[in-house]
């Protein structure tokens, strides 16, 4: 059954509790997920999105008992990723000739995905598909997060059905975010935001600015996943604006990964310096090997500077900080320090990769890497300690104490 949301508009979408991990395991969803389709009913009727493949004769099934399909008027698709054309196949094969309205590249990207001839209707922004007492204003989106994205402003009951902007993989039967658990769901807002949305940062200012400036009145947000922004949508938008301006806390985030726990040995004493120089900022210790890799991802997208480290391992670094690192590069995290560190054992490359990979993603690399040859000793756990409050300093914008005894590592 759907689930109205207002007088003209149903949710028609699928709430998927047992979703663990998105794009492939790129992404993990503890929370699960939801795929948000609308019916709209205001004497045309149209459908805005759909839902992911596996659901997708699900889907159709449950889109019959809210209405003869043969009564659609119109689809709508706002972006194309599977998880939101998946059933179109199966929907479009029941209703063959039935206008698709989307982008000029959300055209190329159905095509390319199903291969299939429809009725498309390219659509830009400010172009509009009158109902009967609303009207729906197409505007396009584009790289956020994929080239055809647009959003689709409904007047009369002032709804922007955003798409992928301002959802989150979370899995709730509320749908409305008056009736959720608003601190998991901003958790998932932000590691959304955190994974997905950061390298495409200055073009979700430009987008914001550019719907705020046609002054449209707004009642509610309605993504393609996660709830409903009913109460004051006004909010996640700003909250989005925030995200996109170079985000960070009062927070220093440590990432690491160990072998015979030289490295972990290394990181807690960084920690304990970093604590010593500052108490007011937040540090968070992270292992590359056994936390979430999207979790490591929101608290660096949450700090103002961060330490990553591992040990030497066939002249190179583990495996898990490796596979981070050029997650982090492809985030392209802006305004952020970085310094690295590790253990090894007779070579002692590892920290200096880790470093290199680091400035060229764009890090303001504040000091050289530090290195300990195999085990930390009392010296070199105080090297690891000062090395900490080094780094807290030039986080703080303070110039580094100094100590007298070599802190890169060979």
């Amino acid at each position: 059954m759907g689930k109205k949301i207002t007088g003209k508009v149903t949710w028609v979408g699928k709430t998927d509790w047992e979703l663990k991990s998105f794009h492939g395991d790129e992404y993990s969803t503890h929370k699960g997920s939801s795929y948000n389709a609308w019916l709209v009913r205001d004497g045309k009727n149209v459908l805005i999105d759909t839902v992911w493949g596996p659901y997708d004769k699900e889907f159709v099934t449950r889109l019959k008992e809210e209405i003869d399909l043969k009564d659609i008027d119109a689809i709508v698709m706002n972006h194309n990723e599977n998880d939101h054309s998946g059933a179109l196949p199966e929907l479009m094969r029941e209703i063959p000739d039935v206008p698709i309205y989307c982008t000029k590249k959300g055209e190329q990207i159905l095509r390319g995905l199903y291969h299939q001839d429809w009725n498309y209707v390219t659509v830009k922004t400010g172009d509009t598909l009158d109902l009967d007492s609303c009207r729906l204003t197409f505007v396009e989106a584009p790289m956020l997060h994929w080239p055809d994205t647009m959003f689709t402003y409904m007047s009369g009951d002032n709804i922007l059905f955003s798409n992928d902007g301002f959802g989150q993989h979370y899995a709730t039967e509320s749908l409305l975010e008056s009736t959720a658990d608003m601190d998991e769901v901003m958790r998932e807002a932000k590691k959304y935001y955190a994974n997905i949305l950061t390298l495409y940062s200055p073009q979700v200012t430009r987008k914001i600015r550019e719907i705020l400036e046609m002054n449209l009145p707004l009642n509610m947000i309605c993504p393609s996943h996660g709830i409903i922004w009913d109460q004051d949508p006004g909010a996640i938008v700003r909250q989005y604006l925030e995200w996109a301006d170079a985000y960070q806390e009062n927070q220093i985030t440590i990432v690491y990964d160990t072998m015979w726990n030289s490295t972990r040995q290394m990181a807690q004493a960084i920690a304990r310096g970093i604590e010593s120089a500052d108490p007011d900022v937040k540090v968070k210790l992270m292992n590359a090997a056994k936390d979430d890799k999207n979790d490591i991802l929101t608290e660096i997208f949450s700090s103002k500077a961060v330490l990553v480290g591992s040990p030497t391992i066939n002249y190179g670094i583990s495996h898990a900080i490796a596979g981070l690192l050029e997650m982090i590069r492809g985030l392209r995290f802006k305004k952020k320090k970085a310094a690295a560190f590790g253990s090894y054992g007779w070579s002692g490359e590892g920290p200096k990769q880790i470093h290199d990979h680091l400035q060229k993603s764009g890090f303001e690399m504040v000091s050289d890497p530090l290195g300990i040859l195999w085990n930390p000793d009392r010296d070199t756990v105080a090297d690891c300690e000062a090395f900490g409050r080094q780094f807290a300093m030039a986080a703080a914008g303070s110039t580094a104490e100094t100590t007298g005894r070599q802190l890169s590592g060979n």
